[in-house]
Parts: structure tokens; C-alpha cells; sequence
């Protein structure tokens, strides 16, 4: 979506995530998190911000107020791990996805190939995306959740056959 930017997250964004986060629904925060969030303690919005040698944490904005967020640490069974969501108002214009790109591409520049995530299991639109972009996914439903692993190999193929933008600008 023209006007959006994509780009790593900062100390200074936790109002912003703070805003965010407040502004899901229910349904995407529970979608999100396996649970709704109320207003949103100070330890996770520091956690949601925090980039370091295991974690990574991209915002996505338009007109300076952060629409999506996507992060990622290093997995216990896979490289990397990864969780995104984006406002509901924005859900279904690709902004997931070109966040899933541009984290992938990261965390592949530090050596990781293999990616895992948990997705509710009634998250149908995110179990149909990863169908998608990662054909030969392993899903094992475990608890009412989808434990999903992949090659990100997979996931860069899809992202080049729909982009030519820069990985932090869309």
C-alpha cells in the first residue's frame, strides 16, 4: 500500500505500540496473542520493541502512526520464530505478508532458513497465507493452535515473484 514504510522498531515507539495495540479488536488481539490484552502492560510493550542479537521487531506505518508490527527471536526447534499482526482496519491489503518479507530477509541475512510460528487455529485467513507462501509447511495442531515450520527459502521465492520495492519501504 502506497504511503506505508516499514522499519525496525525503536525505544521511542512504545506509545505508538501502545496506541496500537489498544486500537485491536478483540478478535485480532486474541487472534494475535491467544488472549485479549486489555490495556497493555508495560513489559510487553517493551518486549514488542525490543531488537537485539535474538530478537528483531519491525513496525509498519502510514502518516507516522504504526499500523502493523511484526517481530522475531531465535526458536528453540527452528531458526527463527515469528509473530505479526496488523490493525484491523489495514487486514486483507498485504501488509502482513510484505511484513513477513521484509523479517524474513532479515533474519535469512543472519543465517536462519528455517522459520516456525504458533497461529490460533481458527486464524483461518493466516493458515490459508502460509498454505500460500509456504506450500510444503509442516502444521501439527497442538491445544487449539497450529505449530507451523518452514523454509524461509520458500517464503523469499513468493516474496520476489510480487515485489521490486526496497525491503524496508512498500
Amino acid at each position: 500500500m502506497l504511503g506505508t514504510q516499514i522499519r525496525p522498531a525503536r525505544p521511542d515507539d512504545e506509545e505508538g505500540i501502545r496506541r496500537f495495540l489498544s486500537g485491536l479488536s478483540l478478535h485480532t488481539q486474541t487472534l494475535r496473542f491467544f488472549s485479549g490484552l486489555g490495556r497493555p502492560a508495560a513489559g510487553l510493550v517493551r518486549a514488542l520493541i525490543a531488537v537485539d542479537e535474538c530478537r528483531d521487531a519491525l513496525v509498519m506505518t502510514l502518516n507516522g502512526e504504526i499500523i502493523g508490527h511484526a517481530m522475531s527471536y531465535r526458536g528453540d526447534a527452528t531458526d527463527v520464530e515469528i509473530a505479526v499482526v496488523v490493525t484491523d482496519r489495514w487486514q486483507g491489503c498485504g501488509l502482513g505478508p510484505r511484513l513477513i518479507d521484509t523479517l524474513l530477509l532479515r533474519a535469512s541475512i543472519r543465517g536462519a532458513t528455517t522459520v516456525g510460528m504458533d497461529v490460533l487455529g481458527e486464524n483461518r485467513r493466516v493458515l490459508r497465507l502460509i498454505r500460500r507462501i509456504w506450500p510444503s509447511a509442516t502444521m501439527k495442531v497442538t491445544s487449539g493452535s497450529v505449530e507451523v515450520t518452514a523454509m524461509i527459502h520458500e517464503a523469499a521465492v513468493f516474496a520476489e515473484q510480487r515485489s521490486g520495492a526496497s525491503p524496508l519501504t512498500t
